[in-house]
């Protein structure tokens, strides 16, 4: 595939920068169950905007990011695992992973910032690297991943943003509205789920249906 992914929504960066975060912080935990990863998409903190992200949505995402070859999945004990594949699809370094996370769960931020928010992720010698990361990003050939924003009246420091989700608003002073409309991939994946569930349902009635012809109890139980 490409190696700048189509545009994705705002659940999907914060699956997928869910799955980064957790790969370096809790690495025994990793891969992630997919009620591990509506945790992680849940927090109170350090996650900006704070989102009440359902199971069905977060399975959504992870079918479509799936699609995209972002993320993997496992079967590991009784619940299906997942991990991210970013690195490789977007052709990045670690150091330039871990900004892209921060920014993907905490929206726009400075260098200054950013060497805070990436401190468990990856330990930034000075602010200098975290701009010499950044302008990689900014610059890398297949497509920009990062943008920098006009600097806000009375700051000292240009913030940046992550574009995996297209362009981000011209007002970009606030945080992503949570409301923000889901991805194709995202529609198709619920679809799949919805088409899936009705055929299990579809046997289930079946099923039931031939047992209780079986022990001749009459009416089948909706």
């Amino acid at each position: 595939m490409s190696t700048s992914p189509p545009f994705l929504s705002l659940i999907e960066t914060r699956v997928l920068g869910v799955l980064a975060e957790k790969q370096r912080t809790v690495p025994d935990s990793y891969p992630l169950t997919v009620n591990a990863v509506v945790s992680g998409c849940n927090q109170k903190t350090s996650r900006s905007p704070v989102l009440e992200v359902t199971d069905a949505q977060a399975q959504a995402a992870l079918d479509s990011l799936k699609g995209y070859s972002l993320v993997s999945e496992s079967s590991g004990g009784r619940a299906f695992r997942y991990a991210h594949n970013a690195d490789r699809v977007l052709k990045v370094p670690s150091q330039s992973i871990a900004l892209l996370t921060a920014l993907m769960l905490r929206g726009p931020q400075t260098p200054g910032e950013l060497r805070i928010a990436c401190d468990r992720m990856h330990n930034f010698a000075d602010i200098s690297s975290v701009e010499g990361f950044l302008e990689e990003l900014a610059e890398r050939p297949a497509g920009a991943l990062v943008v920098k924003l006009a600097r806000l009246p009375g700051a000292r420091e240009n913030r940046w943003a992550h574009l995996l989700s297209g362009p981000p608003p011209e007002d970009a002073a606030g945080p992503e509205p949570a409301g923000a409309d889901v991805s194709l991939g995202e529609v198709e994946a619920l679809k799949a789920n919805v088409a899936r569930l009705e055929a299990e349902v579809a046997g289930l009635k079946a099923l039931v249906a031939r047992v209780c012809s079986e022990l001749g109890i009459e009416g089948t139980p909706v």
